[in-house]
């Protein structure tokens, strides 16, 4: 019983239909990648499954450490899990804060139709946590303490559904926060606002968007089927090429595509990269960045070490700082010193003169 217990631990999210790789997405998103080999390739249906399931990619060394950074964050998810805050607490903090100003006006919107409650918190919650992707997504790229965990995802070589699941355990820990802060944050301003308008039944309503994601092929994001949408679609949603690029070793394709679902914040903020017909992508890590793809120790210690290493560096830049804010003020006070004693000799000296001469 207790191993049909653990199997079913590691494998849950196969079988959940809020996660992206549940059984049921995977092979909608098998049946996408087929018809769209056998419409823009002309492959037949044979072929086109062969190249879906390519060995050479699903059990490539890369993808290899992929499934066994799947078991390993499971474990690592499980033993972090007690010591976050839930949503659940986070929400009702935040609640009770709002319950405790005089000046926000309670139930304000408690007369909005019930439908039109729904339709506004999915689409608010789904905008917002969308967005806080993006931003945490870019800050990982841009700060040099977050691309050292973050690269970790970037090490791989191939790319397939579970590259999803290829991320460090403090990378795992920053995005639980960010949804804890984005969900928590949306539920309890719309239960102040909308008070008996909105119910339970909204908050389940607002996964339809999550599963329209889901069902429409969100899985090829990491994959090698390179999917484009119309240009003018890939201003609004991300298509799977687009984020394939966002993996390409190419520099000019570096810091681009950072969107989640909706692309609008890289149009908006000029990151914004379109997909791009015949081209074949390496991915991975460029030259200068060194980690191993494969190696489990390599991909979960060598960022912890990096990290350290920034943050030593960050002290002393601020101690040389400080050390040279010090030089310089004991300088401007030793010359103030200085000149308030040679001020002092001079005045000295005059009075000397005057009473001689007197």
């Amino acid at each position: 019983m207790e191993i049909f217990a653990g199997i079913e631990f590691f494998l849950s999210d196969f079988i959940n239909p809020k996660k992206r790789v549940f059984v049921g997405y995977l092979l909608i998103a098998v049946a996408i990648a087929a018809a769209w080999l056998m419409i823009s390739n002309r492959h037949n249906c044979s072929v086109a499954l062969r190249k879906i399931f390519d060995r050479k990619i699903f059990f490539s060394r890369s993808s290899i450490a992929d499934y066994k950074l799947f078991i390993l964050n499971r474990v690592f998810s499980f033993l972090f899990a007690p010591i976050l805050v839930s949503q659940i607490a986070f929400s009702t903090a935040i609640y009770f804060m709002l319950m405790g100003t005089d000046w926000l006006p309670q139930g304000i919107f408690q007369d909005v139709g019930r439908i039109w409650v729904v339709v506004l918190f999915t689409t608010t919650s789904f905008v917002a946590d969308d967005f806080s992707k993006y931003l945490v997504h870019r800050w990982m790229h841009k700060w040099p303490l977050l691309w050292a965990i973050h690269k970790v995802h970037h090490s791989a070589e191939s790319l397939t559904p579970i590259t999803v699941y290829r991320v460090h355990p403090l990378e795992g820990i920053l995005y639980t926060t960010r949804g804890t802060i984005a969900q928590g944050l949306i539920i309890p301003l719309f239960l102040f606002f909308f008070g008996a308008g909105f119910s339970i039944y909204t908050v389940v309503g607002a996964n339809i968007f999550n599963f329209v994601f889901h069902l429409t092929g969100s899985n090829l994001r990491h994959s090698h089927v390179a999917i484009r949408y119309w240009p003018w679609l890939e201003r609004i949603l991300i298509s799977p090429a687009q984020h394939q690029i966002h993996h390409s070793v190419e520099e000019r394709h570096y810091d681009k595509n950072f969107g989640a679902a909706l692309s609008i914040w890289d149009w908006a903020f000029g990151s914004l990269h379109f997909s791009e017909a015949g081209n074949r992508l390496q991915y991975g890590l460029d030259a200068r960045e060194k980690m191993e793809a494969g190696s489990i120790t390599s991909l979960y210690i060598q960022p912890i070490r990096e990290m350290l290493n920034l943050v030593i560096g960050y002290i002393l830049q601020i101690f040389k700082l400080s050390n040279w804010v010090q030089q310089k003020l004991k300088i401007s006070v030793w010359n103030s010193i200085e000149r308030v004693e040679q001020e002092s000799l001079a005045s000295s000296s005059i009075r000397k003169r005057v009473t001689k001469n007197e």
